[in-house]
């Protein structure tokens, strides 16, 4: 196998794949889809009552929405995570939570304001913060107030999409359009607005890939004039992430994660025998 990044950005990759099957294929884009642990939100705990600020001043600790609807969209938050961390039922603590394995969050906010997922202060040395600070979470009216502790632990999106770290993941065959010059197609003018997609020309023929995205390069999909080649070993991978891990991360952390998961499949199938 034999692997090939054409295009990336923090949160965003291109890649080409050859010498795979479609099975390794698939099993590549489950892996990314549903095996890449993350931090999200696994637990909040509402401190109901009344709240007082510096001044004296009462606010009511009732939200405007369930405390469920609350927790759930507290847990959508992208959390900007860290792979070093241990899985909380793996951790040397035994589960009950610990800077290894927890990252610990509270929110104290007055109303009338709206609150953010900029709002989630890290407490406890906790490093870990939400990736974009200006996610909407709810509106306080005046005199409300909210006051949580919320804790945030490794999981995947195999367990709940809380965990997905990465989205839009696809991929496609490694494709070639075998172009006659004496057809009717306008090759010239493909060959000057996609010339990065441009494989080969010889006297008769012209030759390009859409592995490269270009615009000018889609009429060739249903013109009969041109011959499409698919390569079912050669794949163009795309997919990104929410910034929870970085698109590389996910993508390193996947191809050292398939190995293990096939060799726990043949592990099963032997036991079944």
């Amino acid at each position: 196998m034999t692997l090939t990044i054409m295009e990336q950005s923090d949160n965003y990759i291109r890649f080409k794949v050859t010498d795979i099957s479609p099975a390794e294929a698939n099993a590549l884009r489950r892996t990314i889809i549903s095996d890449i642990p993350k931090l999200a939100i696994d637990k909040v705990t509402f401190h109901h009552g009344q709240i007082r600020d510096e001044e004296g001043n009462e606010y009511d600790s009732s939200l405007p929405l369930f405390d469920e609807v609350v927790a759930q969209r507290l847990s959508m938050i992208p959390i900007k995570s860290d792979l070093k961390m241990n899985f909380r039922d793996n951790c040397t603590c035994g589960g009950k939570g610990c800077s290894l394995c927890t990252a610990t969050f509270s929110i104290n906010k007055l109303g009338p304001a709206t609150l953010y997922s900029g709002d989630l202060i890290s407490v406890g040395g906790t490093v870990s913060k939400p990736t974009d600070p200006e996610i909407p979470i709810l509106k306080l009216g005046p005199k409300q107030a909210i006051l949580v502790s919320a804790e945030a632990v490794l999981g995947t999106a195999a367990s709940h999409a809380k965990w997905q770290a990465a989205t839009g993941v696809s991929y496609k065959y490694s494709r070639k359009f075998i172009v006659q010059k004496k057809s009717s197609i306008d090759y010239e003018k493909i060959k000057q607005q996609c010339p990065s997609s441009l494989v080969s020309e010889s006297n008769t023929t012209i030759t390009f890939t859409d592995d490269v995205p270009c615009h000018a390069l889609t009429p060739l999909f249903e013109n009969k004039e041109c011959k499409i080649e698919e390569d079912s070993s050669s794949y163009i991978f795309q997919f990104e992430t929410d910034g929870s891990l970085s698109a590389l991360e996910v993508l390193d952390y996947a191809l050292k994660r398939l190995p293990q998961r096939l060799n726990s499949l043949l592990e099963s199938l032997v036991d079944s025998e």
